[in-house]
């Protein structure tokens, strides 16, 4: 038997036939770590595979090895789970509309959304009867997409667009007063094209796991729990990480085939993470509801792979400014060597060139700012031209996104060599409130 399928057994001989299922009684309950009790996959135990991380047993037994993707990560504590955590490998990103008017309904919304949440990041389904139970001629509590497989890392991380607390001017919720001033919509950069049907949102979920139906299949519920309240604005499937957020991960590598994110902030330094990740409070108090939260900065990015596959090697190691094979600066060194602007060649010209992507968005060159990215490849299946709709879909959390995104994307859209090759195609911004408590719901400090 198969943790995705059932195999109807034959009794043995001491063992009488079961009867047969009378349709017209209740479903029975079905979770999806039962489900995968009930199929021999032994989960006695979770064993956390990476930091943040955590056992289910008995303490009287060794939990024996465990299936990949069976890991959890707690969704309550300090900080929402999927900002430090290690990067997994699938993403289902989604923005909402909120569609109430009623302050009450949106609070019983972020409720509900926190309860199923917590169920299905730890292996549950969304609701407490599960997607094979209750009143037989009523919906379940649960798609059932999910059934039978384990929660492969799932997190899940919510998010506030500006919008949610002002809209064409008018104070929506009784929230006005509480908007960070740092939560705006993004500015039009240089070269932006981006598609009204792919940008900004009152919410946003994360939903990242190492298994793409369990990302989906989050979403997806999140979006039936939310019906007549809430109502989705665009959403975007990721897959293959762009960016790593421990030093035990890899760096990974774009479409363009190079090697994205090397000198990204790590969850290992904690004091960076600090300086440059997490919110404080602000100093007239309309923001304090956010200290401990973040800004999570969202930009579709087409590429012209196309174009970019047609470059002599060369080229697009000059464009980006590092080699292509192990993602060292063209100065010289290793992958994690600081490149060196200053260093020239024969020609007399520096070895980096000055519109290079490397040399822009450097921290040296841009007052020690610094962002964590959790950044996913997409496609999104192609033109009628035959060109692939592809490319990076990035996310970066910062603390600040005036100081720290804003003026390098500006920068960028001006003098960026890599323009050329890119398009930007969506945009948004969000305060991400800070961890969640036991017994209380995502951003309850901002409706206290």
């Amino acid at each position: 038997m198969t943790s995705t399928e059932y195999v109807r057994q034959q009794p043995t001989e001491t063992e009488a036939p079961s009867p047969a299922p009378d349709p017209h009684k209740e479903r029975a309950a079905v979770s999806r770590r039962g489900l995968l009790g009930a199929a021999g996959a032994g989960l006695a135990g979770l064993a956390a595979g990476a930091a943040g991380g955590f056992a289910l047993g008995s303490a009287e037994t060794t939990p024996s090895p465990q299936p990949a993707g069976t890991r959890t990560y707690p969704f309550y504590g300090e900080h929402q789970a999927g900002i430090l955590t290690p990067v997994q490998d699938r993403l289902h990103f989604a923005a909402f509309d909120v569609i109430t008017h009623s302050r009450e309904e949106l609070v019983q919304l972020l409720k509900d959304w926190t309860a199923a949440a917590a169920r299905m990041t730890q292996g549950l389904g969304a609701g407490e009867v599960g997607p094979t139970s209750g009143p037989y001629a009523a919906p379940p509590d649960d798609t059932g997409e999910a059934i039978g497989l384990p929660a492969a890392g799932l997190t899940i991380t919510f998010g506030f667009g500006p919008t949610l607390f002002r809209k064409q001017g008018k104070d929506r919720f009784g929230l006005a007063d509480r908007q960070p001033d740092a939560l705006h919509r993004l500015p039009h950069f240089p070269a932006d094209k981006l598609d009204p049907q792919r940008s900004d949102g009152d919410l946003c979920v994360q939903a990242c796991a190492d298994d793409p139906q369990v990302a989906v299949h989050a979403v997806r519920n999140l979006a039936r729990i939310a019906f007549g309240r809430a109502s989705l604005r665009w959403s975007q499937l990721g897959f293959g990480r762009t960016s790593s957020t421990s030093t035990s991960q890899a760096t990974s590598r774009n479409l363009m085939g190079f090697k994205d994110g090397t000198m990204n902030l790590k969850a290992e330094d904690p004091a960076a993470i600090d300086a440059h990740v997490w919110a404080p409070a602000d100093a007239d108090n309309k923001g304090r509801w956010l200290a401990g939260g973040s800004y999570l900065v969202v930009r579709r990015i087409n590429m012209t792979v196309e174009t970019w596959d047609r470059q002599p090697l060369s080229e697009q190691e000059r464009v980006i400014g590092r080699t292509k094979a192990e993602g060292a600066p063209l100065s010289g060194g290793s992958e994690f060597s600081q490149p060196d602007f200053h260093l020239k060649g024969n020609d007399g010209e520096p070895l980096v060139a000055t519109d290079v992507h490397v040399r822009l968005v450097h921290p040296s060159n841009n007052g020690g700012a610094k962002m964590l990215r959790r950044g996913y490849n997409f496609v999104d299946g192609s033109d009628g031209l035959g060109r692939l709709d592809a490319g990076l879909f990035f996310l970066a959390y910062v603390r600040d996104p005036r100081t720290q995104f804003i003026p390098i994307q500006m920068k960028l859209g001006l003098g960026d060599g890599l323009s050329e090759y890119v398009q930007h195609t969506g945009s948004a911004l969000f305060a991400i409130p800070p961890g969640i408590a036991q017994g209380e719901h995502v951003g309850q400090a901002l409706f206290s």
